[in-house]
C-alpha cells in the first residue's frame, strides 16, 4: 500500500517538514551518491559501538544523528520522504514546529535505541556491526503521533494499481502489525525478512510517537484539525 494524500492542508507552511526533507534530499545527492559506500561507512550508526565491541568511525552519540540522514537507495530516500511529506506537515501543524523539531530527534533516538537494544541482546556480534541508516525510525514516530491525532483522516493509498481512500487508524494499524510481524520473523539477520530493514527501530519509534502525542493531546498541549470539519467544509 503507498500513500498518495491525507487531503488535509496544515493551517501553517511546514517548515521543519520541509526542511527535513530538504535536508535528506542533499546529503543523498551532494554526500552520497559521489561515493555511497564511503558515505554510509563513515556516517552511519553501528550497534556494537555503544557497547564497545567495535571501533566505529564516527562516536554513537554523533553518528545516531548523522546515519538519520543516509539512505541506501533511491527506493530508500524517495518511501521514507513520501511518508514524511504526507504525514508529517499535519504533525508539525498540531505540535508546532519547535516542539515537532524535538519530538523528530527524539523519535529518531529512541528508534535507533530500540533497534541496537535487541541487536546487541539477540543478535549476533556480525549482526552489531552491520551499519544502520534512515529516516524511517523517526519517521515511525511521526506515524505514531498521527495515528492519535489523525484517527479518522482518510488516506488516498495505492493499493496495487486502485487508489482507495483508507482511516488513516486502519493504514497506519496495518503498517504497525506489519513491522511487528517482521521485527519477530526477521529482525536480528543483515539477511533476515526485509533485508536488513530495522524493523525494531519502526516499532519503537511507532510506539514513542504514539504515547508522546497521547500525553500532549490529554494534556492539551497539541491541536490537531478536526479533519472532517475542515475536509467537509472544503468539500
Amino acid at each position: 500500500m503507498l500513500p498518495l494524500s491525507d487531503g488535509l492542508r496544515a493551517r501553517n507552511f511546514p517548515i521543519v517538514n520541509i526542511s527535513l526533507i530538504v535536508a535528506n534530499f542533499a546529503v543523498w545527492l551532494f554526500y552520497e551518491l559521489p561515493n555511497l559506500r564511503s558515505a554510509v561507512f563513515h556516517a552511519a550508526f553501528y550497534p556494537c559501538a555503544v557497547n564497545h565491541a567495535c571501533h566505529a568511525p564516527e562516536s554513537w552519540g554523533v553518528s545516531w544523528i548523522t546515519a538519520m540522514f543516509l539512505h541506501g537507495s533511491w527506493d530508500h530516500i524517495l518511501g521514507n520522504m513520501l511518508f514524511l511529506a504526507i504525514f508529517g506537515k499535519n504533525v508539525e501543524d498540531a505540535f508546532g514546529s519547535l516542539r515537532y523539531l524535538g519530538f523528530y530527534f527524539a523519535g529518531g533516538f529512541v528508534a535507533m535505541m530500540t533497534q541496537t537494544l535487541m541487536t546487541l541482546l539477540a543478535g549476533t556480534a556480525a549482526d552489531a556491526r552491520v551499519p544502520n541508516l534512515g529516516a524511517s525510525g523517526a519517521i515511525a514516530a511521526v506515524l505514531g503521533a498521527y495515528f492519535v491525532l489523525y484517527p479518522t483522516s482518510r488516506v488516498l493509498t495505492l493499493v496495487f494499481v486502485w487508489p482507495i481512500r483508507i482511516p488513516a487508524f486502519v493504514f497506519l494499524g496495518l503498517w504497525f502489525l506489519y513491522q511487528l510481524i517482521e521485527a519477530n520473523f526477521g529482525l536480528f539477520s543483515s539477511t533476515a525478512n526485509g533485508g536488513g530493514v530495522a524493523f525494531f527501530a519502526h516499532v519503537g519509534g511507532f510506539l514513542f510517537g504514539l504515547l508522546v502525542a497521547t500525553v500532549l493531546l490529554n494534556a492539551g498541549r497539541v491541536q490537531p484539525q478536526d479533519y472532517h470539519a475542515v475536509v467537509g467544509a472544503a468539500a
